[in-house]
């Protein structure tokens, strides 16, 4: 037998963690790693935080699950605090982002459907946007190298260029039911909407009675400074799709929406074994007591800045390595004029600095929001040495 006992879909590294320590993962012959990768913006909260560890200790100790036949006191909690924190009315709790993009794109379809109209089931969707791995969701992205080996695709997306708004109005038609939008492309490159694109699809929405949905799956949390992205807009979704960093670690996700945008989810329209199991409702609730506050909220802020400053001065002395910094709050990259994957593997296994590799040729930094001032030193340090030796090799 050749395959591997865990399924090959993941080009696995070397790096085998075994512990993790605030803003370090631990390797299992020792080897420290400083991360900068957070599982991909899911450990906000860093490796031990103890709120959330006690929190989840202690439901564990109580009930881990039951199931969504009965009332749900620690749902109801996690989701009132939701709603009393964002635009949203409702919240229907899943496992994970792309279950959490799903339901939004559900909620979508069922609006317009509710009422008869059928015909209204189009979401225009953008370039470069990732959204998940079910079918529906890479159905709503345009790239390629997803959809191969899965055809045929599902109907029902029209793919658009990020922040295009001309664009966008071209494409609306008699079967659009609205938009689906990331704020900030993660996966993407760190890309970030433009206010005038952004408040454009709000107001397109509003004319033409459509939804716009907003996947803030990597956005959300306070990974850029405000609680949610749309919050720097000034403008609010009428759906929006939340996970990773909303468990700091354990898998869960959400869809919130107004009570007029959901008002096709009734009875029996959807569902889910495990969402909103009162373990993940634990975590849930010992993040917001975390992060949900101004004081938190401004520290991103402060410290986002801070890197973003300090990387907008490195980036000069290698102009042939990078060209410019991206991003909001502690979710920033680097656009390079090299292909960033094998820099980032030799951030990694020379350095010992975990970083992420996205489209767009840029490398994404995505460090735990309880990141300090050692780390932030610790993190340039590396990078510095990282670049300088990897420019000598290039140079060579």
């Amino acid at each position: 037998m050749s395959i591997t006992p865990l399924m090959p879909v993941y080009p696995r590294c070397g790096v085998r963690p075994v512990r993790g320590e605030n803003c370090h993962l631990i390797d299992e012959d020792g080897t420290r790693y400083l991360d900068f990768a957070a599982g991909i913006a899911v450990n906000l909260l860093g490796h031990s935080h103890p709120g959330l560890i006690g929190a989840i200790q202690q439901q564990a100790a109580t009930l881990m699950h039951v199931s969504n036949l009965y009332g749900s006191p620690q749902g109801e909690t996690l989701a009132q605090r939701l709603v009393d924190l964002t635009f949203a009315d409702t919240v229907f709790f899943t496992n994970s982002g792309a279950e959490a993009v799903e339901c939004a794109i559900k909620t979508a379809r069922a609006y317009h459907q509710h009422d008869g109209h059928d015909e209204k089931f189009e979401l225009i969707t953008f370039n470069n946007a990732f959204h998940g791995r079910t079918m529906a969701t890479i159905s709503a992205s345009s790239q390629e190298k997803m959809h191969k080996g899965f055809f045929p695709l599902l109907p029902g997306f029209k793919y658009c260029e990020f922040n295009d708004l001309e664009a966008v109005k071209a494409m609306i038609g008699p079967n659009t039911a609205g938009f689906l939008v990331e704020p900030i492309q993660g996966e993407g490159g760190i890309r970030v909407g433009s206010e005038a694109f952004i408040k454009g699809l709000r107001d397109l929405a509003d004319q033409y009675d459509l939804m716009l949905v907003f996947d803030e799956v990597q956005t959300g949390v306070a990974r850029t400074g405000t609680l949610f992205a749309y919050e720097q807009f000034g403008i609010a979704p009428d759906i929006m799709a939340v996970a990773k960093g909303i468990g700091g670690g354990f898998p869960m996700g959400a869809c919130l929406a107004t009570e007029k945008a959901a008002r096709g989810m009734v009875f029996g329209t959807h569902g889910s074994t495990y969402g909103g199991n009162p373990l993940a409702m634990a975590a849930g609730n010992a993040v917001l007591d975390a992060v949900a506050n101004e004081e938190f909220l401004a520290q991103v802020r402060e410290k986002g800045e801070r890197i973003r400053t300090r990387l907008a001065q490195f980036i000069g002395n290698y102009p042939d390595l990078f060209e410019e910094v991206r991003g909001k709050g502690l979710m920033l990259g680097l656009k390079m004029k090299v292909e960033p994957r094998p820099f980032m593997q030799h951030l990694r296994d020379k350095h010992h600095v975990l970083t992420v590799a996205a489209g767009d040729s840029t490398l994404r930094l995505l460090p735990p929001l309880v990141i300090g001032e050692a780390e932030i030193d610790e993190f340039f340090d590396k990078l510095s040495a990282g670049a300088a030796d990897y420019h000598a090799e290039g140079a060579a």
